[in-house]
């Protein structure tokens, strides 16, 4: 991997774009170059390069001083971008062949230089559209289990363990999480987001005690409970996918957190589908759900007897009492994604699209009232086939 440096920060347009990936020397010096800005999201540019003759392409990210949903009034911290390499590169040595390759990283442009994936999907675009991931439960079950066991105490020597947790240190986009997921939803401020017809259903919250109690406390786990170096923001639209492979883009976030938060909100998000599907295209993100947490359960199992470095490994009960703190903690912090994303400050298309406006307020209801009882209820659904029945029930 290419590290280059010592440059003052400017960001880049597509002919800026152009130039700086010839300095690369990542195509032949007469290739013919075309670019493409691309990004959709709040944070980053992103450039599509490729080379005219060949095809051949290449993704140049560059993060931005400031939220573009906002503007420069909420400046953002650069270090991201090479928190955002580091993790993919720590992340890729372990759930191999399910993050894009990084080729070069410029810490003073905050640029990040990856492999081209443009012939795949991003998987919410896809989901919307009703199109078949088969693969992409299993393969995020797997993504989950590696990433987390690999980089968790049970995996690593305390020191190399606190090392990860100094490198990953991210303060200022944890704080982003911390107010937009935890904190704001769940009071009348400023950032929150929603429909006049939401209004009763938001107050509701708003006055609920005992679920900002739950909420609280989910709050403190993130802040106070390095268990494993998160992708930190995993949602669909974070995962490029096709029928045949799943790649985890976009882990700027990253830091040493909960485990339950990574699955939570990619759950969250699958969710979020289930609620705006009928027939049998539920039954294909039920079934999702269930994979997601059956394959991360039993990958996460076989690591833990296989590779544990733990003492208390094998006492009896102890891997049983760890996988049901971390399927309670992921309901909790799915419910909570779950408010976030229907009354905070950046929702979901798989909502706000949905173009009848009676229609998209009884989903956004529903999204409100599960993430409700995920909270409030995470220590008594006690496997992943009730959370099935629960959303089953929903659409009785």
């Amino acid at each position: 991997m290419t590290v280059v440096t010592k440059k003052e920060y400017e960001s880049l347009t597509e002919e800026k774009a152009i130039l700086y990936a010839k300095r690369l020397e990542l195509f032949p010096k007469d290739a013919e170059l075309e670019c493409r800005e691309i990004g959709d999201g709040n944070l980053n540019y992103v450039f599509h390069i490729k080379e005219l003759e060949s095809g051949k392409g290449i993704i140049l990210k560059q993060a931005l001083p400031y939220a573009k949903v906002v503007g420069e009034s909420w400046p953002l911290t650069l270090k991201r971008a090479l928190i955002e390499a580091k993790a993919l590169q720590k992340h890729g040595e372990f759930a191999v062949g399910l993050v894009p390759k990084v080729y070069a990283v410029d810490e003073e442009l905050a640029i990040t230089v990856m492999e081209d994936l443009s012939h795949l999907t991003i998987a919410r675009e896809g989901l919307i559209r009703l199109e078949a991931y088969p693969k992409l439960a299993s393969h995020i079950g797997e993504y989950l289990a590696q990433t987390l066991f690999h980089t968790s105490d049970f995996a690593l020597h305390p020191f190399e363990k606190k090392k990860l947790v100094s490198e990953f240190s991210n303060p200022e986009l944890c704080k982003i999480t911390e107010d937009l997921i935890f904190t704001d939803p769940f009071f009348d401020h400023e950032t929150n987001d929603f429909e006049p017809s939401l209004r009763e259903a938001v107050a509701a919250i708003w006055s609920n005690e005992p679920l900002k109690l739950e909420v609280a406390k989910l709050k403190k786990s993130f802040l106070t409970e390095a268990e494993a170096l998160l992708h930190g923001d995993l949602h669909t639209g974070s995962i490029f996918a096709s029928e045949t492979e799943t790649k985890v883009i976009d882990p700027e976030f990253a830091f040493y957190g909960p485990v339950g938060f990574d699955v939570g909100l990619f759950l969250a998000n699958l969710i979020v589908q289930t609620i705006t599907r009928d027939g049998e295209q539920r039954e294909v993100i039920l079934h999702h759900i269930a994979e997601t947490w059956d394959v991360f359960s039993a990958e996460f199992s076989k690591l833990w007897d296989t590779k544990a470095v733990e003492s208390y490994k094998d006492t009896k009960g102890f891997k049983a009492y760890v996988l049901e703190k971390v399927f309670q903690d992921t309901l909790g912090f799915a419910g909570c994604e779950l408010i976030r994303r229907t009354i905070g400050l950046a929702h979901v298309k798989d909502l706000d699209g949905i173009e009848d406006g009676e229609k998209r307020t009884v989903s956004k209801k529903q999204a409100l009232l599960l993430g409700e009882v995920f909270i409030l209820k995470r220590r008594e659904i006690n496997s992943i086939q009730a959370v099935i029945e629960l959303l089953e029930e929903l659409h009785k």
